[in-house]
Formats: structure tokens, sequence, C-alpha cells
């Protein structure tokens, strides 16, 4: 199993890290640590030193009634840490739901377009269809971040989500895009409440039915503050069980704030050969 990228064939047998890049003034966990682009890279070596498998720098907030940022502004951010980000010779994500940001990553060469909206922005279908090698995670989300947490509901949540997902990868194939570029994630903590997130978990295994790596990301997620009473920047231990448990239930990336520490206890579950 594997995972085509623009520039990498990324081997999915042993499960990957995703380390979290926010170059955002206002992200709900480490929002504003690495807004200047100089700090923004610095971080992102940091990161390749402490083991992660590619970098995912996004430069809009998804927390619970972000504000929007404009394309122009987005990608502002974004472009000197890209830049150096290519540099690197590591997998680069963009975190991204608007097809003017696409476009302009991926002609820069980004290997990866990581869309918390599934590509359903006008435009954004195409945008990824144009190139025939970048990787595309497509996640699932009930509402918009703005109000997204404000009364989930769902009959039967991972059947929904299933459904979904299935329906978004499909209509990304019919473009012409190949199912080995193609990823897919449940959406913990977007238009869920904790009892979702947790169903979510236990029965993460049933999507992978679909026929696609799972990617999946608890990291300091308000759930695991529920769950714990701790916040955000607490979370490190909670944060690294739900990753064990998710990589335990089938995922191939766990998206994550704390690198090392997940690498680590990644080490240690694949030294006693108990990764799946």
């Amino acid at each position: 199993m594997f995972w085509q990228t623009t520039r990498f064939r990324i081997p999915l047998i042993e499960p990957r890290v995703m380390g979290i890049v926010n170059v955002t003034p206002d992200s709900f966990s480490d929002g504003g640590q690495f807004f200047d682009s100089a700090a923004a890279l610095t971080h992102c070596e940091a990161l390749l030193r402490e083991g992660v498998d590619i970098l995912d720098i996004g430069a809009e907030s998804s927390r619970p009634g972000a504000a929007v940022v404009s394309w122009q502004d987005e990608w502002q951010r974004l472009q000197p840490v890209l830049v150096g980000a290519l540099s690197l010779n590591c997998p680069v994500s963009l975190d991204t739901t608007k097809a003017e940001v696409m476009q302009r990553a991926l002609a820069m060469g980004v290997d990866i377009v990581n869309d918390i909206n599934a590509l359903r922005s006008m435009g954004a279908l195409a945008a990824v269809a144009a190139y025939d090698q970048c990787g595309v995670c497509l996640m699932h989300m009930q509402g918009q971040p703005q109000g997204m947490q404000a009364a989930p509901r769902y009959t039967d949540v991972l059947l929904e989500v299933s459904q979904f997902l299935n329906l978004r990868a499909q209509a990304l194939m019919a473009t012409g895009v190949s199912p080995e570029r193609i990823v897919l994630d449940p959406g913990i903590g977007f238009g869920k409440t904790v009892a979702h997130n947790l169903e979510l978990l236990r029965r993460q295994s049933e999507l992978l039915s679909l026929g696609f790596p799972l990617l999946v990301g608890w990291s300091r997620k308000s759930t695991l503050g529920a769950i714990t009473g701790k916040l955000a920047d607490d979370r490190v231990a909670a944060s690294v069980a739900a990753a064990l448990a998710a990589v335990q239930c089938g995922a191939r990336i766990v998206r994550v704030h704390d690198v090392a520490a997940t690498v680590d206890a990644l080490k240690v579950w694949k030294a006693a050969g108990l990764l799946a």
C-alpha cells in the first residue's frame, strides 16, 4: 500500500506521521506560534529532526467559530513557507479549501492537497484533477467551521461519514484521478460530538471497506479535553493514546502536533510487534 503524491510515492506498510504547521494567528492549540514565516520554517525543520514523515501546512484556522480568510491573505501567509518547505526533501501537504490556493501551490510542486471540505468548494475538484500526480486527502465535515459544533446530528455517524467519503472519492475518480492518490479522513471533531468521535474511533476499521488508506487527526482535540479535563497544551498523552488507537484500528497516517512523542510511541509498538 502506498500514497502517490507529486514528488513522493509514500509507502504505507507502516503508519506515517503527518506534522501540523499552522501559519495562523488563531488556531485552537498553537495559533500564533508559527505565524511568522521564519518561525514556521524553523518549526518544519524541528519536526523533521523529530521524525515526521509529512509536513501539513495551513494558513486558515478551522477551529469552531474561526473567521474566514480570503484566498489572497491565505496565499500571502503560505507562499514563503511553502517555498522553504519544498526544499526540505520531505512530502509537503497543503491544508486548504480554496481552489485559488490549491492551483498556486500545486504549480509550485506541493505534494498533497488536504481539504477539510473534500473538494466541494467551487473549482477545487478541477484544480486537483489538473495535476496527474498530487496526493489528495478528502475529509468529512458536517457544516462549516463557523457553526459546525452548534448541534451536530447523525442517525448513524459511521454510515453517514462512510457514504459521504465514498461519494467524494467517486467524484474525484470520475475526473480521472487514480485511487492510489486518494486518502480519506473521517474528520474527528468536525461537526461531531464527543459521542460521535468515540463511535468513529470504535468503528473506524469499517471505513477500510471503502478501499482507501485512512488519515486520522485526534491531536489535542476537544473530545480529549472532555475525557481528561485537560487544556489543549496539556493533551499530549491523550493525543498519543488516541493516535495509537487510530493506528490499531487501521489508520495509515496520523496528523499530530506532538511529532516526537507520537514517533516514539509508534517505535515502541513496532518493537513489540503490535503495529497492524
